[in-house]
């Protein structure tokens, strides 16, 4: 039996197929083939072929069927698995959540170069990331303290220090030791990106018309969702900005690059919400990640012991037992920055990267890439092919070191944080490597290593091995494990309970 909200969703859905229908038989001729992909159905594309889970591997075998570049076409909308500058419109968290507004999701254009212009000002110098590594030797120091007093609760310490590191920089913040209403708020934040954005999770995002649907339809629960979602946003980009402001109000402010951006002008509202969205950007792109590359790092320890005794050793000899190392170390630890590279190419933060879209139609390779297409860069792929890097599945830092004659593989940060002028401005690039997450990322290994040694767990005589599966989603983390931490030495724990003195 029909009932209204089925009618509605025939109704809907009919709609969507007659439109289709109507732009293939009006569609020109292509100049050129699409590139190779699976076989497309009438009317629905490939529409069953998008993987939901772990959307890499389904696009390597694609890479290895067809070559590095494949196509795939649903319902009109054509998506290259491949690097353009311009973004897709993304129905459920740009439009929907409200991301819109984030720098990975603009445009290419003015505003976006305004963001650009913004974060470049306030951290885009040598200087000026030097001073705010200060901060994050600071609370890596407290991250080390934390970890020393409850080590079963690694995860919920690496995410309260990278909150930590990242809202003191953008709003001046300083974070409470328990519960801290903003890093809570930003964390509920930075889980939603991955699940808004990840490729074919929401139906709405194959059929943007559904965006129009109200939230009580059966099947509409997305809309409801992304409500929730958007609240969650809203507070996350709107509370740290007024406590800016506030403080600046009362004269009170400390240096962040909130204030910096606001002090001593007349800020329009427009120019007060690019530097609202700016504030939130340098958040969403540094924290989530250094999050997933330091948490894994410890997994890495975990399962590759040998590793670690290297790094350790390492540390030892240049640094020695009597205080922690600092960044006017890193020169002299080239195997403590193969490690923090072979970490970056094993976890790939951002498998299957951010979208990109092709704003012109263009011919490349001899196949047709039409405008409006949506192209995906499967990172993953290109950290773990075996024509780049030899023994791919294999945890190896060596492979970046020079060594009897041969040359260093080639540099995963150049890849995994994007390219061109769509790379992430707080993450490590070939060349900048003092950049802010870059920067949290190695004080925090070479910290933690000094002091601490990370091992598997013994239970009933019997050691727990972690799994190496990380999550599914635009972000990826290692799933929660188990670990021994210990002091390695007196000395070390020394280190870590005296007073921090930078």
């Amino acid at each position: 039996m029909l009932t209204l909200s089925n009618v509605t969703w025939l109704n809907l859905c009919l709609a969507s197929v007659g439109v289709y229908l109507v732009m293939q038989v009006f569609a020109k001729k292509n100049p050129a083939p699409y590139p190779p992909g699976p076989p497309r159905w009438p009317l629905i594309g490939n529409v069953l072929d998008m993987p939901r889970i772990k959307p890499r591997l389904t696009f390597a075998e694609w890479g290895k069927k067809y070559g590095d570049i494949s196509h795939v076409e649903v319902l009109g909308q054509h998506i290259i698995v491949a690097v353009y500058s311009d973004r897709p419109i993304f129905p459920m968290g740009g439009e929907l959540v409200g991301f819109k507004d984030a720098l990975p999701f603009l445009p290419y254009g003015d505003l976006f170069r305004q963001y650009r212009k913004n974060l470049h000002r306030i951290i885009g110098s040598r200087a000026a990331v030097e001073v705010y590594s200060e901060i994050g030797k600071i609370e890596t120091h407290r991250f080390l303290k934390r970890v020393l007093a409850k080590p079963d609760q690694l995860q919920e310490h690496v995410r309260h220090t990278a909150g930590a590191i990242i809202l003191r920089i953008s709003h001046g913040y300083e974070v409470k030791e328990n519960n801290d209403p903003f890093v809570d708020l930003a964390d509920r934040a930075m889980d939603q990106i991955p699940q808004a954005t990840a490729p074919g999770a929401f139906m709405v995002d194959i059929l943007p018309i559904l965006a129009k649907v109200p939230a009580w339809l059966p099947g509409a629960s997305f809309k409801r969702i992304a409500r929730e979602w958007r609240e969650t946003l809203e507070e996350m980009v709107c509370a740290p900005h007024k406590f800016v402001k506030d403080q600046m109000a009362a004269g009170i402010a400390p240096m962040s690059f909130t204030s910096n951006l606001l002090e001593g002008r007349a800020v329009s509202a427009e120019e007060d919400h690019i530097v609202k969205w700016s504030a939130f950007s340098l958040y969403g792109g540094g924290a989530d990640t250094t999050v997933s590359a330091i948490y894994s790092l410890f997994l890495a320890m975990v399962l590759f012991p040998d590793m670690q005794k290297k790094a350790q050793a390492e540390i030892d000899a240049v640094v020695g037992h009597d205080r922690l190392p600092s960044f006017a170390d890193r020169d002299s630890l080239p195997y403590t920055e193969a490690l923090v590279k072979e970490v970056h190419r094993w976890n790939v933060v951002s498998p299957t990267g951010f979208p990109h879209r092709v704003t012109e139609d263009n011919i490349h390779d001899g196949y047709y890439i039409p405008k409006g297409s949506m192209v995906m860069p499967n990172i993953w792929f290109m950290l773990n092919d075996p024509r780049t890097y030899v023994n791919p599945s294999q945890f190896n830092p060596e492979r970046f070191l020079a060594k009897d004659g041969k040359e260093p593989e080639t540099e995963p940060r150049t890849i995994c944080f994007g390219f061109g002028r769509r790379i992430c401005q707080v993450c490590p690039t070939h060349g900048r490597r003092l950049h802010l997450a870059d920067a949290s990322i190695w004080i925090s290994t070479a910290m933690s290593l000094a002091v601490f040694d990370i091992s598997k767990v013994v239970e009933n005589g019997v050691e727990i091995i972690p799994e190496f599966n990380p999550s599914a989603g635009s972000i990826s983390h290692p799933k929660p494990f188990k670990c021994s931490i210990k002091p390695r030495s007196a000395a070390a724990l020394r280190l870590i309970q005296q007073d921090a003195d930078y």
